[in-house]
C-alpha cells in the first residue's frame, strides 16, 4: 500500500528547484468549497510563494488517490505523505476522544464554533502527536452540519423515528437519544440512499449538500448545526516536522494561520446564509442556481431539548468512550465556552 502511495504521489509532482523542501500534501473532498477555495490555493500557489521557492508542494486529495477518510491519519503517521487534512470525526475509530472537538448543537454561530475550537486545541495537538506521530497546523470549518430529509419534517421532534444518515459517531449518538436511527452512508452514497428511501434525512454541510446536488433528493431542511461544524484539521507528519529547520517551520505556521486558517473561519457565516439561500430560494444566492427546498425554523423549545439530550445522555456517553480524564478536560476548556458541562464523578 505505502509503494502505491508514494507511487501515485509521484505522479502528481512537479519539479522542485535545487534544495528546495518538498512536501507531499493530502487535502480533503476535492469537490467541497473548503478545498477548493482555501486549501488547494494555500498548498499549491500561496505557501510556494511566500517562500520564494523554498518550498514546493504537490497536492492532491485522499479521494482522488482512493483513500477511506479514516486512513488520512493513520497514513500520515506512518510517513507515507508529508501532510494531511480531514474532518476530524473521521478519525474518532482510532482516538475517541478527539470526539470532543465537535460537538452537536453547542456552538450555534461561526464565532462560537471557532472560540470552540480554538478552547479544543491544545487537546487536539495532544491527540495527534499520541495517536498520530502527527504536529497540527490549522483546524478550518466546513459549513455547520445541517439536516435535508426528503420527508415532511416542521420541527426538531419530527426526526423521531426517521432513519438518518449522520456525519459523525457523536451525532449518530445525538440523533439516537433524540428517537432516530442513526445510519452509516458514505458522502458520496447519500443522495441514492435517499431517493431509495434507504434514509428518510442525512446530515452535512449545507454548502456540500448544495454542490453534491442533495436538494435534487430532498425536500426539507433544517438548517441548525446538528452536526456541529465538521472542523477539518490539518496536520504534518511529526518526523517531518522535526527534520525541518526553525525558520521554515516559522514560515509554514505563520502563513497557514494567516492565509488558510483565518480566511476559512472569516467566510464560515457568511457562508451558511448564503448556502441557506441557494439551497431554499429565500434571499441571495451567489454560489448558483436558486433551489426551492422547504426552509424548516428549529423553535427555542427544540433547541433547549436538544441541548438537555446533549448534556444528560450523548456527552456521558463520550466521556465513557473516552476515558481518562477527558471529560474534566473538556468542561474547562471546551465547555466553559459553550456553556455546557459533563457531570464528573
Amino acid at each position: 500500500m505505502k509503494k502505491i502511495l508514494l507511487s501515485l504521489m509521484a505522479s502528481v509532482a512537479v519539479s522542485s528547484p535545487a534544495l528546495a523542501e518538498e512536501l507531499s500534501v493530502v487535502g480533503s473532498w476535492s469537490s467541497l468549497p473548503l478545498h477548493k477555495e482555501y486549501e488547494a490555493p494555500f498548498w499549491q500557489n500561496k505557501l510556494p510563494e511566500a517562500s520564494g521557492g523554498a518550498i514546493t508542494t504537490n497536492v492532491t486529495t485522499h479521494n482522488q488517490m482512493n483513500l477511506g477518510v479514516g486512513e488520512v491519519f493513520r497514513l500520515l503517521g506512518q510517513g507515507v505523505f508529508d501532510v494531511g487534512m480531514t474532518v476530524g470525526d473521521y478519525a474518532v475509530a482510532d482516538a475517541p476522544e478527539l470526539e470532543g472537538l465537535d460537538v452537536p448543537l453547542v456552538a450555534m454561530s461561526a464565532d462560537k464554533a471557532q472560540q470552540a475550537v480554538e478552547a479544543a486545541r491544545p487537546m487536539v495537538e495532544e491527540i495527534f502527536e499520541k495517536r498520530f506521530n502527527a504536529k497540527v497546523l490549522a483546524i478550518a470549518p466546513y459549513p455547520p452540519q445541517v439536516v435535508f430529509c426528503n420527508a415532511e419534517i416542521g420541527s426538531l421532534e419530527d426526526l423521531k423515528g426517521k432513519k438518518i444518515r449522520a456525519s459523525g459517531r457523536m451525532t449518530a449518538k445525538f440523533l439516537e437519544a433524540l428517537g432516530a436511527e442513526g445510519i452509516t452512508v458514505s458522502f458520496s452514497e447519500v443522495p441514492g440512499a435517499l431517493q431509495k428511501g434507504v434514509v428518510d434525512c442525512a446530515v452535512t454541510g449545507a454548502g456540500s449538500g448544495y454542490s453534491a446536488g442533495w436538494w435534487e433528493v430532498s425536500t426539507h431542511l433544517l438548517p441548525i448545526p446538528l452536526g456541529g461544524w465538521d472542523p477539518v484539521v490539518t496536520a504534518i507528519n511529526l518526523d517531518k516536522w522535526n527534520s525541518l529547520s526553525d525558520e521554515t517551520r516559522t514560515l509554514i505556521e505563520t502563513e497557514i494561520a494567516t492565509q488558510f486558517e483565518a480566511p476559512a473561519w472569516a467566510t464560515a457565516e457568511g457562508a451558511l446564509a448564503n448556502d441557506i439561500a441557494c439551497l431554499t430560494g429565500k434571499g441571495d444566492c451567489a454560489s448558483g442556481d436558486k433551489r426551492s427546498m422547504v426552509l424548516v425554523e428549529a423553535s427555542d423549545g427544540d433547541i433547549e431539548r436538544a441541548r438537555e439530550i446533549l448534556q444528560s445522555q450523548v456527552l456521558p456517553e463520550w466521556a465513557e468512550r473516552a476515558g481518562g480524564d477527558w471529560a474534566a478536560r473538556w468542561n474547562d476548556s471546551v465547555g466553559q465556552v459553550v456553556g455546557v458541562s459533563i457531570e464528573t464523578n
